[in-house]
């Protein structure tokens, strides 16, 4: 059984940076989508990310592993870091807003980083961690609503979209820390995102065709933003922290995204929530806090 790892000041830095960077992905992902199809931000978001981060790469003189394992290991990072939830995330948001997107992505990380850790033995299943993805799970109830059972509309697909991209993120975080160990994380940055380049950019082509010249300011803000903030720059931290601090500590900065998502989303595009996004929110918040242990919860 691994020691659970402890958070740092310098990687709750890391993870505040974190949270202002993808935070803004959600308010990047609906100013793209106003001239630019899903699968071409998608495709645009990894190709000009790599070609940033294999400069960094260049410049520093990293060395480069080439061999099989490491390559097989920078697709699996590709499908579940990039391909699967960038393209779940920007089509979901197509049909719900930016603050409802980060706060149900906020919930699935998490839960799904606690629910693999305990598959593999890394972690116990103790009482406080029950409490916490009870609390989760509930918050999600709230924020979804019992219509989604049984009336599956495109706000409740784009919802499901959601949950399951942040399913994915999960997902990487676990099989990352085990499959990238001793790569640097430039050098892993840069070899998924180019794995990711080389699949979204024939698929949208094949899907989309050539994509559309006329893209508006905004637009090409939001792209630019995705693949050097959100991207290039983002994964640069994530890929520290995940090392020194571990996958579940990494996933709190889901609770930071969206107040940084829902303000943006309010102040440029006028989004207003649902009370029961607010309060599905503060279960999930309540319910992460217990999982990491910064609100101590009795045995009994």
């Amino acid at each position: 059984m691994t020691e659970q790892k402890s958070l740092t000041p310098g990687a709750w830095g890391a993870l505040l940076i974190l949270s202002l960077l993808w935070g803004g992905s959600f308010l990047s992902n609906r100013l793209a989508l106003e001239s630019v199809e899903v699968l071409w931000v998608v495709a645009f978001r990894v190709a000009v990310a790599s070609l940033i981060l294999w400069l960094w790469v260049g410049l520093r003189r990293l060395p480069v592993p080439r061999d099989a394992r490491t390559i097989a290991s920078f697709a699996g990072m590709a499908v579940l870091t990039n391909i699967l939830p960038f393209t779940l995330i920007v089509w979901g948001q197509q049909h719900i807003t930016s603050g409802l997107a980060s706060i149900l992505n906020s919930a699935t990380t998490p839960l799904t980083v606690l629910l693999v850790a305990v598959l593999y033995s890394d972690e116990r299943l103790t009482p406080a961690k029950l409490v916490g993805v009870a609390l989760g799970i509930a918050g999600v109830v709230v924020i979804v609503g019992p219509s989604v059972l049984h009336e599956f509309d495109l706000t409740s697909l784009g919802q499901l979209a959601v949950l399951g991209a942040g399913s994915c993120y999960a997902l990487s975080a676990t099989f990352g820390r085990r499959a990238l160990k001793g790569i640097r994380a430039e050098v892993s940055a840069a070899g998924m995102l180019t794995i990711s380049s080389l699949v979204m950019v024939p698929f949208a082509l094949w899907q989309s065709g050539l994509p559309d010249l006329a893209i508006s300011g905004r637009s090409m803000a939001g792209l630019l933003y995705l693949a050097m903030f959100s991207s290039a720059l983002a994964y640069l931290l994530y890929y520290r922290v995940l090392e020194t601090a571990g996958a579940g500590n990494l996933s709190l900065v889901t609770i930071l995204i969206v107040p940084v998502a829902v303000i943006l989303g309010a102040v440029v595009y006028g989004e207003a929530l649902p009370a029961r996004a607010y309060a599905g929110f503060a279960l999930i918040a309540f319910g992460l806090l217990v999982l990491d242990g910064r609100i101590p919860i009795r045995r009994r």
